[in-house]
């Protein structure tokens, strides 16, 4: 299995950025509703790395992966810092307790695995990796994982360039769009620092799976709100940018299909940590 590079430049942590990590409650409805699932074949091989089923799942949102663990047969207990998230995941059947997980109490629970499904980049890297060899049994797993994507490139840029327009100030849209494979390259070697500094595992691995899903317009534009970009853009600069990206999907035939890849740094507590 590959392990990851440890020669990478280091991005301005995601982690301090609270106002869009504590953003997305703003529809948690949609956003259950368009994000896509995780791969089973992920939720497979974390089970079957860690020692047994008792889950803790950091930054769990709605729910999405919480819901996949529990129906696989674990128990998953979320820990999620925004209250509108974690309501609509209780309502999907899923026990959740608001807080970051850098200030979450166990209060003396233990864990089989610590799992992060397109949340571990809001929780600081080094603590996080820490807090959850304390919360672990021993032999447990660390499995912070998200997918990678690019849609086609007009439909990228239309939305650069709309988010240029409408809110120039905005970090999302300054500049050509960066490739998600360069971006995530160097968020997973951020979280793998993170987890040889905490020194309480063994050497992270990087697991892949490759996928692809088609959207319709409508289902693109469901879920271009629910990402960090969009979250926090007035009603009327949100309807701006979609009429754009609208627009560039219409001009690619109406729909598209989009390429996935889910990329998951694994690593196990030690022997002398657990």
């Amino acid at each position: 299995m590959p392990t990851i590079s440890q020669e990478h430049p280091q991005p301005t942590p995601p982690h301090k950025a609270r106002q869009i990590a504590e953003s997305f409650g703003i529809d948690a409805e949609r956003y259950d509703r368009a994000r896509p699932p995780y791969p089973e074949a992920l939720v497979r091989r974390i089970m079957a790395a860690a020692p047994g089923r008792d889950v803790v799942d950091v930054g769990c949102g709605t729910g999405i992966e919480a819901r996949q663990f529990l129906a696989a047969g674990c128990a998953v207990l979320g820990v999620e810092p925004d209250a509108r998230m974690a309501e609509f995941a209780r309502r999907s059947g899923v026990e959740v307790e608001v807080a970051t997980f850098e200030s979450w109490e166990a209060a003396g629970r233990t864990f089989d695995a610590v799992v992060a499904g397109q949340s571990w980049h809001w929780v600081d890297p080094v603590t996080g990796a820490a807090k959850a060899a304390r919360v672990l049994r021993p032999g447990g797993l660390l499995a912070a994982f998200a997918h990678v994507y690019d849609a086609p490139p007009p439909i990228a840029e239309a939305l650069a360039d709309a988010m240029r327009r409408v809110v120039p100030d905005s970090p999302f849209g300054s500049g050509p769009p960066r490739p998600a494979q360069e971006v995530y390259q160097q968020m997973f070697a951020t979280f793998a620092d993170g987890i040889r500094q905490a020194g309480a595992f063994g050497e992270p691995e990087l697991w892949r799976f490759d996928w692809e899903r088609h959207y319709t317009r409508a289902e693109w534009l469901d879920l271009l709100p629910t990402t960090g970009g969009l979250t926090r853009l007035t009603p009327d600069q949100l309807a701006e940018v979609l009429e754009a990206v609208g627009a560039a999907v219409d001009a690619a035939g109406g729909g598209f299909t989009m390429p996935y890849t889910t990329l998951a740094v694994i690593a196990s507590l030690t022997p002398s940590a657990g």
